[in-house]
C-alpha cells in the first residue's frame, strides 16, 4: 500500500538531514560565505548598472563589480590593517621598554584626586600604586602570552585565511552573476505565500545593506575624527586609538566615548584643562553628533528598528559570532520582528474573514 504521509515524512527527514550535513561541511568557512553574501547584496546595484552598460556580458559585469569591491572595501581595509599592525607593534615595544608608563599616568591621576576619593580607592586596594603595578605586570604577562599565542595561531592559519579569502571572492563572483536566479530558486522552495516571501526577503536585504553601510560609515567617521583629535592633542599612537574607537563605534550610543572619555578625564585631573575640555566638547558635539545623526538615518530609518533593539542585537550578535555579529545580530532581530508582524497580520486577517461571512449571512 502507498502511504503518502509516510513518504512525505521520510522525504522531509532526509531533506533536513542532508541540509544539516551540508551546513556542517560549510561551517569552517562560514565567515567567508557570510561576507561573500553580504558583499554580493551590497554591490548588486552596481552590478545592475554594469549589466545595463554591457548587456549580455554577465561574466564581465560580475568581474568588474568584483574588482570594484576590491578597490572600495578590501584594499583599504588591508592597508589600514597593515598600518595598524606596524603602529601596534611600536606601542607594544614602548610598553615593554617602559617608555609608555601606565603606572606613571595612574599616579598622576591619584595625586590630583581629592583625599576622600583616595581613601575610598585605598579601601578597595585601587590606590596602592605598587599593588596596582604588580597587578598590571601580571596582566601584561598574561597579555603577552595571549599575543604570542595568537601570533602563532595566525601564523599557522595563514593558509586557512588565504583559502577563506579565495572562497569569499569566488563565491562573490558567482553570487553577483547568478544571484537573481539563485534568489528565485530559494523563494520557490520556501513554503510561504508570495507576499510573505517578498516581505521577508526585502527586509533581509534592506537590513544587511543598512546595517553594513550605516555602521561602517558611522564607525569609520567616528574613528577618523577621534584619531584626528588625538593626533592634534599629541596623544601617542592616534591610529591605534582611532581604529579602537571605530571598532567600539559599532555599539550604538556608548562606543567611542569609552576611549575619549577616560582620556579627557585624565587631561582634566592632571591640569591639562584646555586639552580635556577640547576633547570633551569635540567628543560630545562632533563625534556624538555623528552617532546621533548618521546612525538613525543610515541604520534605524531603513531597518525600522528602535535604537535599543539595534544595541541589544548588536551586542548579542557580537557575543555569539564575534565581529560578524554586528551584522548577524540586527538581521536576526529584524527578521524576528518582520516574521511576528506577518504572523499577527495573518492571524488578524483569518479572524476577520469568518466575521465577514457571519455578517453576510445575517444580512441574508
Amino acid at each position: 500500500m502507498d502511504h503518502p504521509e509516510l513518504h512525505r515524512t521520510a522525504f522531509l527527514s532526509l531533506l533536513l538531514a542532508v541540509s544539516l550535513a551540508f551546513g556542517w561541511i560549510l561551517w569552517p568557512f562560514y565567515g567567508a560565505l557570510f561576507w561573500g553574501t553580504v558583499l554580493a547584496i551590497l554591490f548588486e546595484p552596481f552590478h545592475r548598472q554594469f549589466l545595463r552598460a554591457m548587456p549580455g556580458r554577465q561574466n564581465l559585469a560580475a568581474l568588474v563589480t568584483l574588482l570594484l569591491s576590491l578597490i572600495i572595501v578590501i584594499f583599504p581595509l588591508a592597508l589600514i590593517a597593515a598600518a595598524l599592525v606596524q603602529e601596534g607593534t611600536a606601542v607594544y615595544q614602548e610598553i615593554r621598554s617602559g617608555t609608555l608608563d601606565f603606572g606613571g599616568y595612574f599616579q598622576q591621576i591619584i595625586n590630583a584626586l581629592p583625599s576622600w576619593i583616595v581613601r575610598l580607592l585605598n579601601r578597595f586596594e585601587l590606590g596602592n600604586l605598587l599593588a596596582l603595578q604588580e597587578k598590571m605586570s601580571a596582566a601584561a604577562v598574561q597579555g603577552s602570552q595571549l599575543i604570542a599565542t595568537q601570533a602563532f595561531t595566525i601564523g599557522q592559519n595563514t593558509f586557512e585565511f588565504i583559502i577563506s579569502f579565495g572562497i569569499m571572492l569566488y563565491l562573490l563572483f558567482f553570487l553577483l552573476r547568478d544571484g537573481r536566479s539563485l534568489s528565485r530558486t530559494i523563494k520557490q522552495a520556501i513554503p510561504l505565500s508570495a507576499e510573505h516571501k517578498r516581505n521577508l526577503f526585502g527586509k533581509f536585504t534592506t537590513v544587511i545593506r543598512a546595517t553594513v553601510k550605516g555602521n561602517i560609515v558611522v564607525a569609520a567617521t567616528q574613528g577618523a575624527l577621534g584619531g584626528l583629535m588625538f593626533w592634534i592633542l599629541g596623544i601617542q599612537s592616534p591610529l591605534v586609538w582611532g581604529v579602537v574607537m571605530a571598532f567600539l563605534s559599532l555599539l550604538p550610543a556608548i562606543g567611542a566615548g569609552l576611549i575619549w572619555g577616560p582620556v579627557a578625564i585624565y587631561f582634566l585631573l592632571t591640569g591639562a584643562i584646555w586639552q580635556g575640555a577640547t576633547l570633551i566638547v569635540f567628543g560630545i558635539v562632533v563625534i556624538g553628533l555623528v552617532d546621533n545623526v548618521l546612525r538613525p538615518i543610515l541604520v534605524g530609518k531603513d531597518t525600522q528598528m528602535p535604537d535599543y533593539v539595534v544595541l541589544i542585537s548588536t551586542l548579542g550578535g557580537m557575543g555569539l559570532f564575534g565581529l560578524n555579529g554586528f551584522v548577524i545580530g540586527p538581521v536576526i532581530a529584524a527578521l524576528f520582528i518582520a516574521a511576528w508582524d506577518l504572523f499577527s497580520t495573518t492571524a488578524d486577517t483569518e479572524r476577520s474573514v469568518p466575521d465577514d461571512h457571519t455578517s453576510i449571512r445575517k444580512d441574508q
